[in-house]
């Protein structure tokens, strides 16, 4: 039974803003009819939030760790991914690389191809990049969705890869250098880190892996990741300080929610006219998961603390309080 133009056009309107950067690099086939295209979209749209609110699909992580501001330094990450060698590294050419020096190697073509890079220098002359998935991915599917990402995102550029697998959870580390063979620079801002998820997760999809690459304020969360030097000098027991606050706030952090929770109400309120049962049903997954969203919670204790109606920490509060000891209630 198929859906109505209507309830189609509500999802694609409202769903293209929940789930696409608007700088997403959209490759289509040629131009079919119009109520084709539609339907096309509202399909894709429908899988994903499926995937999404229903299947609860692992979300890729994209994160940029770094970079080389000379030689010395590129050459010193490329030994940190390969294990010093024992690792093999794959080039932009496909080529792979094994060994001490097979390393040196490399690490002189990029010196030496194109514009020369200084042993040490003010200027970034690579990004580093890794390209994660959760605990029970299959790591050569890694691999490839990775060797696809680059191909498609990092064209032009020189750029070498690793794959670890020998941690919880499959990782692949790019390196690449920042200079294009065009004399382009690279430099990934917060929108291209959303696109490079949505095209990873793209191409695992293509592997048959089901991931998804949905911006935390489509998913109502609110946390703010530490950065991965604080991690690895945290679990080298480098970093003793305070840790920050885990949660975002702020003006834009309010308005994204809110504007993603509207477009939420709106998907849920075609989808519940739908004619489809698998739609129906599809609305009700989406009013369990806004119910479930961390900033749909943060909201209710807000408003509760607004009408003075106790939350839940009040409720626990007295009890705590009442089994300190005297000296602590006095105060």
């Amino acid at each position: 039974m198929s859906s109505s133009p209507t309830v189609d056009g509500a999802l694609v309107q409202w769903g293209e803003r929940l789930f696409y950067p608007p700088n997403r690099i959209v490759r289509s086939p040629p131009t079919p009819r119009l109520d084709t295209l539609m339907r096309r979209k509202a399909a894709v749209i429908r899988g994903r939030i499926v995937a999404t609110v229903s299947r609860r699909a692992p979300q890729v992580m994209v994160k940029v760790t770094g970079g080389g501001r000379g030689m010395a330094a590129i050459a010193a990450h490329f030994r940190y991914i390969s294990k010093n060698g024992r690792l093999e590294i794959e080039d932009d050419r496909g080529v792979s690389h094994r060994g001490k020096e097979a390393l040196r190697d490399l690490a002189d073509q990029w010196r030496y191809g194109g514009a020369l890079i200084p042993e040490e220098g003010d200027r970034r002359e690579a990004f580093n990049i890794m390209l994660s998935m959760p605990r029970g991915t299959d790591p050569g599917i890694v691999q490839r969705a990775a060797r696809e990402f680059a191909a498609a995102e990092l064209a032009g550029h020189r750029y070498v890869m690793v794959l670890h697998e020998h941690q919880a959870n499959p990782h692949v580390h790019l390196s690449v250098r920042a200079t294009a063979r065009d004399g382009s620079r690279l430099n990934p801002r917060k929108t291209d880190l959303h696109r490079w998820r949505e095209t990873f997760a793209e191409k695992l999809r293509g592997w048959g892996v089901e991931a998804e690459a949905t911006r935390q304020a489509t998913r109502g969360e609110n946390r703010r990741f530490d950065p991965i030097w604080r991690l690895k000098a945290r679990g080298e027991g480098r970093f003793a300080a305070s840790a920050p606050s885990t949660a975002k706030s702020g003006e834009a952090y309010k308005d994204n929610r809110l504007r993603a929770m509207e477009a939420w109400v709106r998907i849920g309120e075609a989808l519940k006219l739908s004619d489809r049962a698998d739609d129906q049903a599809l609305a009700r997954d989406i009013v369990h998961f806004l119910r479930q969203m961390p900033y749909a919670k943060e909201l209710a204790r807000q408003l509760q603390r607004e009408l003075g109606m106790p939350t839940r920490a009040d409720v626990m509060r007295p009890t705590q309080t009442m089994q300190r000891p005297g000296p602590d209630i006095e105060r």
